[in-house]
């Protein structure tokens, strides 16, 4: 099973009511979330983390959890408020205002996290989650205690508006992708991080800071996925964009469901760099997926008959 650590939220989408007039809707999700969701539709075992609450959009969000079939007994329960989000869409691309203070999943503890992860074969971490305290050191400490054990995903799903401390979390970030096996950035977040210069350089860099996989997604450009013996690229696929919200998690589902179903998300196997076959089908996998959420609204992943 994968275990999917971050934030689940509601995304209050904006709508035009009967009267024409601008409004918003709430839709569950959040960047683990979607991912959660996404990896359960693809078919892989999965479960979930984060602080949940227990108000009527928490109960919302376990409603989804349980109608995909992920695993959420290990999730903390509070009766905190639920972060909301509000997005705004310019062509497509989603922009949020969040309202996430003193809410069940910024607040989760330490002393909330899972001690027995048996069962367990590979933790995602990710999203808004890893910016703000007390629930980013949270989901370090977690990440920290388990590299030896399992596997580790990082998707950092940077929103600089968001960021109150960009110091402190980048200093995060560098711990826990020192541990990662796998990190995936935008070309938008590696610049963020890393500063200017050529994708590629910048993207073959980040692995002598300790990941054995570093993915870049482009948009339109596709993927580039980054070993320590060479690079391998896949094609984005032409689709209507209705909006992008998603698809970066839905992206991530895939890939992880991809390198799983061929028996190569191991520590050995990254370690050891994977093979092309293997590499090129989840990366595959990811991008059609992710073609699939973007041409319908907000974050709604496909289930793999409908990739077939």
């Amino acid at each position: 099973m994968i275990l999917c650590c971050g934030e689940a939220l509601i995304d209050m989408l904006p709508r035009t009511t009967e009267d024409g007039e601008a409004g918003f809707a709430p839709y569950p999700g959040g960047s683990v979330f979607n991912t959660a969701v996404a990896l359960a539709r693809l078919g892989a075992p999965v479960g979930f983390f984060s602080g949940i609450s227990t108000d009527l959009f928490g109960q919302r969000l376990d409603k989804v959890l349980q109608a995909n079939g992920v695993e959420a007994a290990l999730a903390a329960r509070s009766d905190r408020p639920t972060t909301l989000a509000f997005v705004t869409l310019t062509n497509g691309q989603a922009e949020y205002a969040f309202y996430d203070e003193n809410t069940a999943g910024r607040m989760l503890s330490e002393a909330e996290l899972p001690v027995d992860l048996s069962g367990i074969d590979a933790l995602f971490f990710g999203g808004i989650s890893l910016a703000v305290e007390p629930c980013a050191d949270t989901y370090e400490a977690l990440c920290l205690r388990e590299p030896d054990a399992r596997p580790i995903m990082l998707d950092p799903n940077i929103r600089p508006d968001f960021i109150a401390d960009p110091g402190r979390f980048r200093a995060r970030l560098a711990r826990m992708m020192e541990v990662a096996d796998i990190v995936k950035l935008s070309d938008e977040d590696l610049r963020w991080l890393e500063g200017d210069g050529d994708v590629e350089g910048l993207a073959r860099g980040l692995l002598a800071k300790g990941p054995k996989l570093v993915l870049l997604t482009e948009g339109a450009e596709g993927v580039l996925a980054v070993q320590p013996s060479g690079i391998t690229r896949v094609a984005a696929r032409t689709v209507e964009v209705v909006d992008t919200v998603g698809a970066g998690d839905t992206f991530n589902a895939g890939v992880l469901a991809g390198l799983a179903n061929a028996g190569v998300l191991t520590k050995a196997a990254l370690a050891g760099g994977l093979p092309a076959p293997a590499l090129t089908a989840a990366l595959e996998l990811g991008v059609a997926a992710a073609a699939v959420t973007v041409s319908r609204a907000g974050a709604n992943p496909p289930t793999r008959d409908e990739l077939l």
